[in-house]
Formats: structure tokens, C-alpha cells, sequence
């Protein structure tokens, strides 16, 4: 293997979602590499005239990358991920969209549009490109936050393990909303209803099927959950920062692939909180995440690494796994990018 081969069999494509229209903000969907020995990160490219693409996705295939668009006339977006060319955008229908996934075919796609509290369902054609909407589905609810939760606010949509039923982690209605999806059609099966004033923001599932655990934003908490056929069960709860940590807002929560830890960023306490799976939850403690109010963070797919993406101080930060403690330890130099919002480590 020559030296050039080599070092680009040890790298691989990563995407940097972000915020465009804020006072020094990304151009557009941030487009880098990332070392598989290091961690290293580096920022190679921009892909233009994508608008506050605040959660990006890649299809299974690796082919296309899907954003949304963060803003109050939602929108999302399709893009070639060979040629780095938008294929086309589509209306939500609602407002800020702030997350995004593809069903397990991979042939529809789905919202959640959170200023609207609701979910916006799209076909997806062979060619990567969105056809226009073809199901809105409204969330109700509210809670006793009177700044966050006058009505719903649909934050998170994910599929269970399974791939039976989508996941809705709604922060305004203190609930995460489960559906059936068939003939690209999203129909109600059940409710978990979280602590009144919690804000339930994002849901991670244990590889087994049988857990879960939701970041609450509002109450810095995370919650241990049963979960079995479409049906959720809160349960443990433990507090995500030391007493007296100040001011907080839990983004991301993340499960290790054996199951063995889980991962919650801490905004405002500027930290990962890792958490050992051994019945019920436990704390372990927590590793600064070198960077200020990390929004999102997430392994690269061979679990090795984490990444935070810390909007307010512009960088996205490195960490290698140790994969029998858990342990997370600074990796590379801190990677300078316009208010990173979500990282997307590819296996390509």
C-alpha cells in the first residue's frame, strides 16, 4: 500500500450540520474528514445554499445526505453525496424542523418540526430526491413551563431497534408519542407521558430492545426506561450534573453498541455525563467537553470515537472510547468550524 493509500484508507468523509442564518454562521453543510487512528478532524469543503441544516442524515447506501432546514417556512433537503449537489427541497408544512430520519426501507423520510409540534412524512424516489408531503401529523400537549412548553414542540424521531414503530419525543407536550408506519403512513399507537415540566428532548435505545433511556432538557434529568412492542416505560431517574451545577439543557443521549454505557451532553455544564448499564442506571461522571454548549454529540461507526459539536464556542471536539471503561479522553485538536450544531462521522 503506498503512503497516499494508506492515509486515505485511514480517513473518512464527515459532515458538519450547523446554523447559516446566525451572526457568524456556516455557509452551508460543513464537509471534512476525520483520521480512524486519531480522531483527528478536519474541514475540507462547504456545501452552499443549504439554510440552518441543524440535523443531517445519510441513507444506508451512503448516497445521499438529507438536512433540514431550520427555519420558521420549514424546509428539507436533499443532496448527492458523491457530487455534493443539492438534488432538490421539499416544505415541512411546519416550523424549524430540528430533526430528521428515514424509515427502514429507506423509501420515506420523516420530520419533526419543532416550533409546530409536528411531524412531516415525505416519499423518498431512487434517485435520493423528496416528493412533496404526503401525511402532517399535529402533536397535542403542553406543560407548566410557560416559556417552553405553551404547546407542543416535537424535538426527536426515531425508529426503534426493530423498526416497528417511530419514536416522538415531543419537549413541550412532557410526552414521547409512538406510531405504526406502513404504506408510508404514520398512525397513533401509544403514549409515555414523562414528568410534568421535564421537556423530553431526545431517546436513545439499548441494543437489546427491551430499553431506553430520554434526555430531558428541562429539568436535567435522564430517564431509564422499559420498552417492549410500541409501549415505553419510565422508570429510574437521575439527575445529569453535580448539585449546584448552575444553569442546564441535556441535548444528546447515546448507548454504547454493547450496551454498556450511555452517553448525555450537558449544555451549560459543558460536559459529558457517562452513565454504566448494569440493571439499573448508575453515574460514572463526567468528562469536559472542551467547548461550550454541546448541542450534539455521537461515535463514528466503528464506536472508537465521540464527537461534540459545541455551538457556542464554534469548535467540534474529539474524544477516543475506551471501550472497557467507557472512559472518554481528549483526541486531536479541536476542530474551528461556524457553529457546529450535529456531526455526521461516515464509515466511507
Amino acid at each position: 500500500m503506498t503512503g497516499g493509500t494508506a492515509a486515505a484508507a485511514a480517513t473518512k468523509r464527515v459532515f458538519f450540520g450547523a446554523y447559516t442564518t446566525w451572526n457568524g454562521g456556516a455557509k452551508g453543510i460543513g464537509v471534512g474528514t476525520y483520521d480512524t487512528t486519531t480522531g483527528q478532524l478536519e474541514q475540507t469543503g462547504v456545501i452552499p445554499g443549504v439554510v440552518n441544516p441543524s440535523f443531517v442524515i445519510e441513507s444506508a447506501d451512503g448516497r445521499f445526505l438529507y438536512a433540514v432546514n431550520e427555519t420558521s417556512q420549514g424546509e428539507v433537503t436533499a443532496i448527492d453525496a458523491t457530487t455534493l449537489q443539492v438534488v432538490n427541497k421539499r416544505p415541512t408544512g411546519g416550523a424549524d424542523p430540528c430533526h430528521l430520519t428515514l424509515d427502514p426501507s429507506g423509501k420515506h423520510l420523516i420530520t419533526a418540526d419543532y416550533s409546530s409540534g409536528s411531524l412531516s412524512v415525505f416519499p423518498v424516489g431512487d434517485d435520493g430526491s423528496l416528493g412533496e408531503r404526503t401525511q402532517k401529523v399535529q402533536h397535542e400537549g403542553s406543560g407548566p413551563n410557560p416559556d417552553r412548553q405553551e404547546g407542543p414542540h416535537a424535538h426527536h424521531i426515531v425508529f426503534d431497534p426493530a423498526g416497528k414503530y417511530a419514536a416522538a419525543v415531543d419537549l413541550g407536550a412532557d410526552s414521547v408519542f409512538f406510531y405504526t408506519f406502513a404504506d408510508g403512513r404514520l398512525e397513533p399507537f401509544s403514549t409515555a407521558k414523562l414528568a410534568p415540566g421535564a421537556g423530553p428532548r431526545h431517546i436513545a435505545f439499548h441494543p437489546d430492545g427491551e430499553r431506553a433511556y430520554v434526555a430531558n432538557e428541562l429539568d436535567s434529568t435522564i430517564v431509564a426506561c422499559a420498552y417492549a412492542d410500541g409501549t415505553l416505560t419510565p422508570g429510574q431517574v437521575l439527575k445529569t450534573v453535580p448539585e449546584g451545577a448552575g444553569e442546564n439543557f441535556p441535548a444528546e443521549v447515546l448507548v454504547s453498541a454493547d450496551g454498556r454505557f450511555v452517553y448525555l451532553s450537558n449544555r451549560g455544564h459543558d460536559s459529558v455525563a457517562r452513565f454504566a448499564v448494569e440493571g439499573e442506571l448508575s453515574l460514572v461522571g463526567f468528562t469536559p467537553v472542551g467547548g461550550e454548549y454541546p448541542r450534539h454529540i455521537t461515535f463514528d461507526p466503528s464506536g472508537k470515537f465521540l464527537f461534540a459539536a459545541n455551538q457556542n464556542s464554534s469548535v467540534v471536539t474529539s474524544f477516543a472510547v475506551d471501550a472497557a471503561s467507557g472512559e472518554l479522553t481528549p483526541s486531536g485538536t479541536p476542530l474551528k468550524t461556524e457553529i457546529p450544531v450535529c456531526v455526521l462521522p461516515t464509515g466511507r
